[in-house]
């Protein structure tokens, strides 16, 4: 089989989108390696670099020509005869030949029709069409979990027969053990304090971590935080951290392994979003052995499992109860973080990567019995 991919989020995205991509191709490429595996985009980064350099993945470049990647890029993957396309970030090109190939998208999350106020109209008008052209004309679409199937269907009107639910895995590095040597390093690092809790994720108001530092007011419980910062929101956090006199650490550039490590070396990870199309840090933080604390809305649920510790994300005082319950609780701690551990491996690579080619194939498969019908007819 030979499957070409949108693979501009590949080489442009630094996490979310991009850790997506790469993953899948990273895990499809090891677990099936029988197949060809092509990158189309009109340029490259040393981000996919480690991808492309699998010896069954190759990348090509989209023709030239304006708005190449929605008019040039489906035909340049019929040409190269392509059985699959699949779009990994919401769009589908605009443009196809007669060549039969089979075309999927991913589609993450509708969080601008749910949330619109984080968005201006033209975007969320430009987000609805273009999400609305790729589910119309995708042949399966992938939805990353129950919730965004939901969305899917409420929104875009697509049957539920189009949509398969394969969740999203995460990087490598949290599912490996690292030397303590490492984890002192990195603790040395960063100047970590002795003990902390831990949120990861962009600063910005739908990730909700103002409401972390509303909670640990008074509680002289240190936060590290990892993500980049949003400036308007970004004010309102540094004004609370100052009123509730809250012990925050802001980190960026951290690397993979170091981010894998940082999660191992907390107590607790925190994550309570209002919103998410699944919520990787999520799976990321349980993979390393790390108790969680995280929204009983959206997705997130799906993600955290029976044994994460749900909040209202709109309630400090919850939010600050369920800290408290787990940070004086260490017993209680290490056994929802073994449980969680348990949970989580039904994210793994090849559960995934078995899940996403039964897609492709169902596809192929379902094109040969048309053809046979055809044929006897």
């Amino acid at each position: 089989m030979k499957i070409a991919y949108d693979a501009k989020r590949v080489f442009s995205s630094v996490s979310g989108l991009g850790n997506y991509s790469r993953d899948l191709v990273r895990i499809l490429s090891k677990v099936f390696p029988e197949n060809q595996y092509i990158l189309i985009s009109k340029k490259t980064s040393d981000k996919g670099k480690q991808i492309v350099e699998l010896s069954n993945v190759s990348h090509v470049k989209t023709s030239k020509g304006t708005l190449s990647r929605q008019f040039k890029m489906g035909i340049d993957a019929q040409n190269l005869g392509a059985d699959i396309f699949h779009g990994l970030s919401g769009e589908l090109p605009l443009k196809w030949n007669k060549r039969p190939t089979k075309k999927v998208v991913t589609i993450h999350d509708l969080i601008f029709e749910r949330y619109p106020e984080y968005y201006t109209w033209l975007d969320r008008r430009i987000h609805f069409w273009k999400f609305k052209k790729a589910a119309v004309a995708a042949d399966k679409i992938i939805a990353i979990s129950e919730q965004t199937k939901r969305d899917v269907i409420d929104y875009l009107k697509v049957p539920e027969s189009k949509i398969e639910v394969v969740y999203q895995g995460c990087h490598q590095s949290f599912k490996e053990k690292q030397p303590a040597e490492f984890l002192d390093q990195v603790k040395e690092k960063f100047q970590l304090p002795e003990k902390f809790i831990l949120n990861v994720g962009t600063i910005e108001p739908r990730k909700n971590l103002l409401n972390i530092v509303k909670a640990l007011k008074e509680t002289q419980i240190p936060l590290v935080v990892v993500g980049t910062k949003k400036p308007k929101y970004f004010k309102l956090i540094e004004k609370e951290i100052k009123k509730g006199k809250v012990e925050v650490q802001f980190l960026q550039g951290v690397s993979m392994e170091e981010l894998s490590a940082i999660y191992k070396l907390a107590e607790i990870f925190i994550y309570p979003s209002f919103f998410e199309g699944f919520g990787i840090p999520v799976i990321e933080a349980l993979y390393s052995g790390t108790v969680v604390i995280t929204s009983n809305t959206s997705c997130l649920p799906e993600a955290g499992g029976p044994d994460s510790v749900y909040i209202d994300p709109q309630n400090v005082a919850d939010i600050r109860s369920k800290i408290n319950f787990l940070w004086n609780n260490e017993p209680e701690r290490k056994r929802r973080a073994e449980k969680g551990l348990e949970f989580v491996q039904k994210f793994n690579d090849g559960v995934i990567a078995k899940e996403v080619m039964k897609v492709y194939e169902s596809l192929l498969n379902h094109k040969d019995s048309k053809a046979i019908t055809k044929n006897t007819n």
